[in-house]
């Protein structure tokens, strides 16, 4: 397993945290952002980072490993070359979460579901449930960033190369909205 001092080390070094007023896929907002594509802009970090994740699942015979996109694709390649495995990532159509270009989950595989960062963990279920829809079953989850510092169960095997509470708002309650100076970013994937 990778250490929390090397992995903090590495998200200084590249500046991840970031400090202002964002959107989250979720809908919430928070007063930072943790921007995993900039670790994942670097193969050697973001070997060495998931290398140490992957360790924790060696002995789990994982069949696949699978992300959402667009975060999780990254990541889902990475674990399966680590893993020697085959790499799957959902999307999302019509703002539903799918499995497609071919992709196919075979009966009773074992599936590690990973994603870039977990604030609610709303994505990573919804690729487990689609995990279990197509008859594949899952062994365990990992990230490189838990935003509710080991808050989240999800009942089942989940390493994160970092985990730390960071808050965040609903939008009617966010701090920075009512004081409304700071304008809200969108940075991840999807837009407004």
């Amino acid at each position: 397993m990778i250490k929390k001092e090397r992995v903090l080390e590495i998200f200084e070094k590249l500046e991840v945290l970031k400090r202002g007023h964002f959107l989250f896929t979720s809908g919430r907002h928070s007063d930072n952002y943790m921007q995993c594509a900039k670790i994942l802009q670097y193969p050697e970090y973001t070997e060495e980072i998931i290398k140490g994740l992957a360790e924790e699942f060696q002995g789990d015979k994982i069949d696949m490993v699978i992300g959402p996109a667009l975060g999780g694709i990254t990541m889902s390649y990475e674990f399966a070359r680590q893993l020697k495995t085959i790499s799957l990532f959902t999307e999302r159509e019509n703002n539903q979460m799918t499995l497609r270009r071919g992709f196919t989950i075979p009966k009773d595989s074992k599936v590690l579901v990973v994603e870039d960062v977990i604030t609610t963990g709303g994505s990573v279920k919804e690729v487990i449930e689609i995990v279990k829809q197509q008859g594949g079953k899952v062994v365990g989850i990992a990230a490189l960033v838990d935003r509710t510092g080991g808050e989240i169960d999800f009942g089942i095997k989940f390493r994160t190369a970092f985990s730390e509470k960071l808050t965040s708002h609903e939008p009617e309650d966010c701090p920075l909205c009512k004081e409304g100076n700071i304008p809200l970013e969108k940075p991840g994937s999807r837009k407004f």
